[in-house]
């Protein structure tokens, strides 16, 4: 069982940087391969980015690579969002997540959601 708490959202200008942190609880936190997702108002879960139980693979989105950048801390059991460049277009709650196994990049592909985090950017 892992529990996931999402931390460090908030409201910045468009072009501002935000760092977010999902803390875990569990010993196995290292097994497990981390996410990132989103949701805007009215639309479905969004993935933005993934890491591998590692930390030695990345995967991000189109519409975030090269602004954005997941790292994580396992002797922390933490799992980092750093946010740069924000858009307007960025504001969403923001979620981490867990899984175990699987290549799939959507919601429904993971285990563990954590209750997000709301990220505001004003233009």
């Amino acid at each position: 069982q892992v529990q996931l708490v999402e931390s460090g959202g908030g409201l910045v200008q468009a072009g501002g940087s935000l760092r977010l942190s999902c803390a875990a609880s569990g010993r196995t936190f290292s097994s497990y391969a981390m996410g990132w997702f989103r949701q805007a108002p009215g639309k479905e879960h969004e993935f933005v980015a993934v890491i591998s139980w590692s930390g030695g693979s990345t995967y991000y989105a189109d519409s975030v690579k090269g602004r954005f950048t997941i790292s994580r801390d396992n002797v922390k059991k933490t799992v980092y969002l750093q946010m740069d460049s924000l858009k307007p277009e960025d504001t969403a709650v923001y979620y981490c997540a867990a899984r175990k196994s699987g290549s799939r990049l959507t919601w429904d592909e993971f285990d563990y959601w954590g209750q997000g985090t709301q990220v505001t950017v004003s233009s």
